[in-house]
């Protein structure tokens, strides 16, 4: 995304190559999306004739100034690039149009022709940017609502410092916030954070004025050296992590050529580290983080920016936490826990099957005789079945069969000789079943026939004695 400097190079370029000439020709592309609030047509008329008279530059929005209103405004965007035929502007990679290509490009929104000839595009490849008219940029948004722009507007320590101390929010997010310091992105703020050893998400409540005034000087130095056409890149300091985002070193190069030029910039910055893959990024051998902050990819150094206070207590807290939960580990070390997944399972499984089996033995009575019927004709069931032990024993033993054909059910597909034998063994349990009860049966008809016996066994004696005594 082009920020500060990109941005700036280009009105640079423009204030060089295209103050005092008139624009000649122009073409605005027909997309409502990017051309905000005006038609193609109302547009190319407004500008056309008008002289350049200067550029201007808050944050990343650009306007040029003509001789009258209304003035073309530009916010950038995703890729949003200025092009200005035969001269080299900018480098930013992501934007970058080859001189082979068609010009202008079909990315084109808006391609203007000065009269001395020269050509000026701004294009879009992803088409967040917008181009408006505006007859003063400055009083109406997004302009009027930036804060101060962090080159040409720059906070002294005191009026950063009031600015941060009441914020609760991490310092990334904060320094993301165009309306607090306008023109830092993404790859700036990761900079100015490692030149500054400040944790991206580290509170900005909680930073000291000592640290405020390492940040702020920071601040002012990357965006000055990334924007410096007065000096060779040879210059820049050795400490800088900028450049591992491409992987190329800096040369010494034309003082021209290296404003926003990413191949220029210190080798040891850390933009260019922000395209590589985690565990593939170091600096100075240092190994480079990847974390979100600020809702926006984020490259840091986690040996030389640590998180103070009682951040850094709680995140010490979350990742034992983190831990313990990839290892496995629970809370309560006293529970006892059961030896092995299996048993585990079965515990849980056990009381479930047990309530199934005693649900199946428990017919309803209708069911229960029409069943027992079948084996047993005449026979029904007395009401101290449950109490039986023979019945219990038969129960148990139908249950567990009725357990291992469920089981058998689950391990695979259903088979039919399966279902034959789980048949076969439940009407073998019902005949059982019929069996005992007749056993029972009998065994009450024998306990009532000793006693009869009995009785006449008496009778027979005394009949016996009273002949003997006749």
């Amino acid at each position: 995304m082009p920020e500060l400097p990109e941005v700036e190079a280009s009105r640079r370029a423009i204030e060089v190559h295209c103050l005092g000439k008139k624009i000649k020709r122009s073409i605005v592309a027909d997309d409502s999306k990017v051309i905000d609030g005006v038609s193609p047509s109302d547009f190319e008329a407004a500008i056309l004739g008008k002289t350049i008279v200067s550029a201007h530059r808050k944050g990343k929005n650009l306007w040029l100034q003509l001789d009258s209103p209304p003035f073309p405004s530009f916010q950038f965007g995703m890729a949003g690039a200025i092009y200005i035929k035969g001269v080299v502007v900018t480098k930013y990679k992501r934007s970058a149009i080859n001189d082979t290509d068609e010009w202008p490009s079909k990315y084109s929104k808006l391609f203007v022709e000065l009269d001395d000839g020269l050509e000026l595009s701004f294009t879009d490849k992803r088409r967040f940017a917008k181009v408006r008219l505006l007859k003063d940029p400055t009083s109406v948004p997004p302009i009027s609502e930036l804060g101060p722009d962090a080159l040409f507007e720059p906070m002294t320590i005191d009026q950063f410092f009031g600015s941060l101390s009441k914020k609760k929010i991490a310092i990334k997010a904060l320094l993301l916030d165009q309306s607090v310091i306008s023109g830092i992105g993404n790859w700036i703020a990761d900079e100015v954070l490692y030149q500054a050893r400040i944790h991206p998400l580290q509170s900005v409540a909680s930073l000291s004025k000592e640290s405020c005034a390492t940040l702020l000087k920071c601040i002012k130095e990357v965006i000055q050296f990334a924007v410096e056409v007065d000096a060779e890149c040879s210059r820049f300091p050795l400490e800088w992590l900028f450049h591992f985002r491409w992987g190329k070193k800096p040369g010494k190069v034309n003082a021209l050529e290296v404003g926003a030029d990413s191949t220029q910039f210190p080798n040891n910055w850390i933009f260019h580290s922000h395209e590589k893959k985690p565990g593939m990024a170091f600096v100075d051998g240092k190994v480079i983080d990847f974390i979100t902050a600020g809702g926006r990819t984020t490259a840091y150094v986690p040996e030389l920016q640590k998180l103070s206070g009682g951040q850094a207590a709680k995140l010490a807290g979350e990742q034992t936490k983190q831990m313990s939960k990839r290892k496995g580990g629970r809370k309560d070390d006293d529970v006892d826990e059961p030896a092995s997944e299996e048993e585990e399972t079965a515990e849980i499984v056990k009381p479930k099957r047990e309530s199934k089996s005693k649900g199946r033995t428990k017919k309803p009575p209708s069911k229960r005789n029409s069943k027992e019927s079948e084996d047993d004709t005449g026979s029904v069931h007395s009401d101290g079945d449950d109490d039986d032990p023979a019945s219990e024993e038969a129960v148990v033993a139908k249950s567990s069969k009725s357990k291992n054909g469920r089981e058998s059910k689950q391990g695979g597909k259903k088979k039919p000789a399966a279902k034959r034998k789980a048949r076969e063994s439940d009407e073998s349990d019902d005949q059982d079943n019929g069996e005992d009860e007749k056993r029972k049966r009998g065994k009450v008809t024998n306990d009532k026939q000793p006693k009869a016996a009995s009785k006449k066994i008496a009778a027979s004696q005394n009949g016996k004695r009273s002949t003997r005594g006749k």
